[in-house]
């Protein structure tokens, strides 16, 4: 069984073609630059050279249509025809309350996001425009939808709900909704398959670090918690976000600057997190890292200050749960960063029994336990693959139709 996965932005489009039978990704593609000149597709297989296509895409519908024209290329596409497809996996960021899991996509999901677009003003709509091009392109074949926000609507109401007037969140939803949903769930279900946990009751935290950056707590793969709420900026320090600030600082800081709450929230979400506690140098953890080894003193307290929000968080998680079996590192910086994950653990984890091995844990972007034997908590780094999730999805869908 073949799934094609889409996950499609406001001017560019990723895509993966994946064989469900071994889980091996036959290939995959990013489009850039959709609506906007110098439009490019570029189309990888592996053990192939790169395809590129240089192509004016005035729309997702013509880069759609490209994309089906690398896949099916004679030399380089790896299916002869769309019909080797069995099913569209949609990555779709906000489903608001009304999705708690991945569903088959029709006319009713797709006007139900698109009154979720005010939650998600710069993504739905993007979804939205990859869902039709696909439905277009390739008619009568079943698109699915794979939510951000679905792994978050596990969580309680003393979790997810704000300490605002209840008319917010009765009348226009405002709640912690969570996001980097199907890397969480990927992640918290790998750890207990990989650790030999109960599936039931097994007590998981997953550390998604990277340039955009997320926690959550599970307890048999169901969300208790998670770092992120309405939008994306909650939570921990990230690339270019502040995660949690002290929300009177906003007005202060529009009276200090003339800015409005508009100009605020692009500075929190724009100009803050590392690149901003480091005065500029970069969003990227790399740079951030080279700079604090030559001695660039606000280096160093951004990413003290990341490590310790990452361990508070994890504090909170244990605390929320009565206790921790696993521990996982994922994404860019979880999965890469070798010193980032032993600091965490050594200098913060030491109450909970965490024990890490430093010749299990010199290792990048491969499954591993990077804890030792006697560490009274398991530790891992797990690579993420959201695609992958996507695509199971599709195919747990496809399968309850057909009973």
């Amino acid at each position: 069984m073949k799934v094609l996965v889409i996950n499609c932005g406001s001017s560019s489009l990723k895509y993966q073609i994946i064989e469900m039978d071994n889980k091996e990704v036959l290939c995959k593609g990013l489009v850039e630059r959709i609506g906007i000149e110098g439009s490019q597709l570029t189309h990888k297989v592996p053990g192939k050279d790169n395809y590129v296509i240089k192509e004016e895409m005035k729309d997702h519908q013509k880069a759609v249509e490209l994309v089906m024209s690398a896949i099916t290329d004679p030399e380089h596409g790896v299916i002869k025809s769309v019909d080797e497809i069995d099913a569209i996996g949609h990555r779709v960021v906000h489903g608001g309350q009304k999705f708690a899991k991945s569903v088959l996509i029709d006319e009713e999901v797709k006007d139900a996001l698109r009154r979720c677009t005010d939650l998600a003003p710069l993504h739905n709509p993007a979804n939205i425009l990859g869902i039709e091009a696909c439905e277009k392109a390739m008619p009568g074949k079943p698109n699915c939808g794979t939510f951000d926000t679905a792994f978050g609507m596990g969580m309680e109401p003393k979790a997810y709900l704000y300490a605002l007037p209840i008319e917010y969140y009765n009348d226009y939803e405002v709640r912690r909704y969570g996001f980097h949903g199907a890397s969480h769930d990927y992640v918290s279900h790998r750890a207990i398959e990989l650790g030999g946990l109960d599936p039931e009751k097994a007590k998981v935290i997953v550390c998604h670090l990277g340039n955009g950056a997320s926690i959550s707590a599970s307890i048999g793969g169901k969300c208790v918690d998670t770092s992120m709420g309405l939008t994306p900026l909650e939570g921990l320090i990230m690339g270019t976000r502040s995660g949690n600030v002290d929300p009177g600082i906003m007005q202060y800081i529009c009276n200090k600057e003339g800015l409005d709450i508009n100009g605020i929230l692009n500075v929190l979400n724009k100009k803050s997190g590392v690149l901003g506690m480091s005065g500029g140098i970069s969003s990227d953890f790399r740079d951030i890292e080279k700079a604090a080894e030559e001695g660039n003193q606000d280096c160093v307290n951004a990413l003290e200050a990341f490590r310790y929000r990452v361990a508070k968080y994890i504090g909170a998680y244990v605390a929320a749960m009565n206790g921790v079996d696993c521990i996982c590192f994922t994404a860019g910086v979880g999965e890469n960063d070798i010193a980032t994950r032993k600091l965490i653990c050594d200098e913060y984890l030491g109450y909970l029994g965490v024990k890490i091995d430093d010749e299990r844990n010199n290792v990048r972007g491969k499954e591993t336990l990077i804890s030792t034997d006697d560490s009274k908590v398991k530790v891992y780094l797990l690579p993420t693959d959201e695609e992958l999730k996507i695509a199971m999805d599709a195919v747990k869908i496809l399968s309850e139709l057909k009973k």
